[in-house]
């Protein structure tokens, strides 16, 4: 079977829509897309069109593979943003071809690191990358919980709310992270630092918050949430109350890619917070 590669730069867009929707199709979760829901995530998480691809065989777009490249920590690191394979096309060599073809441009980009993330379940997957090098690093969840805050919290604790661009200059900013959950992902995104009485810094939150047509708080997406202090209830309540703004009204809030080793994530699953989706982190070191 004869397979070729098209950057998304040369493809038709109903060429890559039906790429990505196909190559999903009866995947673990649902993440049909339409061309401006493609197109906002490539630009809102620094996909690059240039080095995404789709695979052709003859005429037909059969699969897809979507890249971002990004400068961390001084090195050149490549993210795989999504690789889907029509289900007819399944179990016949083409997420090799894949593969391959992405290392090469890895090659030619000259990336130093490589990373991705694979659904816990999806065990074909999961071997598939260990062929090609990737380990696992670290087990993500998505998290799901509501609170409704019928009051002004009263504490002590101080909030600053800044920029994520400023926040990524902080020497506490924790960068090497999920892709999705970097600052420069969260287009749209808000953050606080969160100090004790005495100016310590207690811990900080990158977040977005969704507004409903009424002008309230729905959702909040959680990116980042990281403490440097002994994790109680008080501060807990002050984070969610603080980056909901909301009194009175319910507020859903979601975390993104969130490592289970960190406490506060532990903390919200012990109180009543839902996983909906659990990945592993891989990543490649290239040669």
């Amino acid at each position: 079977m004869e397979i070729n590669f098209k950057k998304l730069t040369e493809c038709r867009i109903e060429d890559i829509i039906k790429a990505w929707n196909r190559g999903f199709e009866g995947y673990y979760i649902k993440i049909e897309m339409t061309p401006d829901t493609f197109f906002h995530r490539m630009v809102n998480e620094g996909l690059s069109m240039n080095l995404s691809f789709v695979a052709f065989h003859g005429e037909e777009p059969v699969a897809i593979l979507v890249n971002g490249i990004r400068t961390l920590n001084g090195k050149k690191m490549a993210w795989n943003g999504g690789t889907g394979v029509a289900p007819e096309y399944r179990g016949k060599g083409v997420s090799r071809l894949l593969m391959e073809e992405v290392l090469k441009i890895y090659e030619k980009e000259g990336i130093e690191v490589a990373s991705l993330e694979a659904i816990k379940e999806n065990e074909r997957a999961i071997r598939l990358y260990k062929r090609f090098g990737y380990e696992i690093v670290d087990s993500l969840v998505l998290l799901n919980g509501t609170r409704e805050f019928a009051t002004k919290l009263d504490t002590s604790i101080q909030v600053k709310a800044i920029r994520p661009e400023q926040l990524s200059q902080k020497p506490f900013y924790h960068e090497n992270v999920p892709w999705q959950c970097q600052w420069q992902s969260v287009k749209a995104g808000e953050s606080q630092i969160y100090y004790d009485s005495e100016n310590n810094i207690l811990c900080y939150c990158l977040y977005r918050r969704i507004w409903s047509k009424e002008g309230k708080v729905e959702k909040v997406i959680i990116y980042q949430l990281e403490l440097f202090c002994e994790i109680h209830r008080e501060i807990m309540d002050m984070i969610l109350f603080s980056i909901s703004g909301e009194v009175g009204n319910q507020v859903e809030f979601m975390t993104i890619n969130s490592s289970l080793s960190n406490p506060a994530i532990q903390y919200l699953q012990a109180n009543g917070f839902q996983k909906t989706t659990e990945q592993v982190q891989m990543v490649k070191r290239m040669n």
